[in-house]
């Protein structure tokens, strides 16, 4: 068990600050009502593919747009663990890193002990990030025999019996994009706690950017008002 006390008050304050930032973010974006975040908007579009999927005779495209999206999460997965590998490799040269990171102008000298910790910390993330991409792609997986199990059109099944597989679809989808949002997160993430290894105060800046930049782009960015728009048209509003 690693000895926390080694860390001094500010590493322990910019550790919170990082987890308490990672965590607020993903329930801010899943949970959020008054104003929906970019991916809660995206997962409706989800559903009005399955909906249209249910008019189409042909589900080359529905198989060809899953296909693309299980591509898209072998790559992250395999970036992950190449970033793993990476990460791990830092541990086997501990001295020289160290002597780097202490010459940096924001640096502060830290321990071996200290260091050792904070490599694990951030091989945490990044096996995080490889089992949340593996799930999503498993689930992409799974996405797809639910498409193929729609009746197809004519096949003289009712339009609710096609509806409900449709649904069944589409919600397998919207689970796949959750978790491959969450590994997603888990790099952007993994970007500010570089910062650690250089001070906590960079931690905490760092911290603090990463949130504003993903906030701003699942809340205010022009994707989503074009979106939002969209969809205000269609309703007649």
């Amino acid at each position: 068990m690693p000895d926390f006390r080694v860390f001094s008050p500010l590493d322990i304050v910019g550790l919170a600050f990082f987890i308490a930032a990672w965590l607020g973010y993903g329930l801010a974006v899943q949970r959020r009502r008054g104003h929906l975040s970019l991916s809660r908007i995206m997962h409706a579009q989800r559903r009005i593919w399955a909906e249209q999927m249910i008019g189409r005779d042909n589900r080359v495209v529905d198989t060809t747009i899953n296909a693309s999206l299980q591509n898209g999460t072998a790559f992250f997965a395999s970036t992950s663990l190449i970033a793993l590998g990476s990460v791990l490799t830092l541990s086997r040269s501990s001295d020289d890193v160290l002597s780097l990171f202490g010459s940096l102008p924001f640096g502060v000298a830290a321990s071996r002990a200290i260091w050792e910790i904070k490599v694990a910390g951030l091989a945490i993330v990044f096996v995080y990030a490889f089992f949340k991409f593996s799930w999503a792609y498993r689930l992409f997986n799974y996405g797809a025999i639910l498409i193929g199990a729609v009746p197809p059109k004519g096949s003289g099944a009712d339009y609710e019996t096609m509806q409900r597989a449709a649904h069944r679809a589409a919600a397998m989808n919207i689970a796949a994009g959750n978790h491959f949002d969450r590994g997603q997160r888990a790099f952007f993430f993994a970007l500010a706690y570089l910062g650690w290894f250089v001070s906590a105060a960079v931690l905490i800046g760092a911290t603090g950017a990463v949130v504003c930049v993903m906030w701003r782009r699942q809340f205010a960015s022009e994707i989503r008002t074009a979106l939002l728009a969209d969809e205000d048209q269609r309703d007649g509003r």
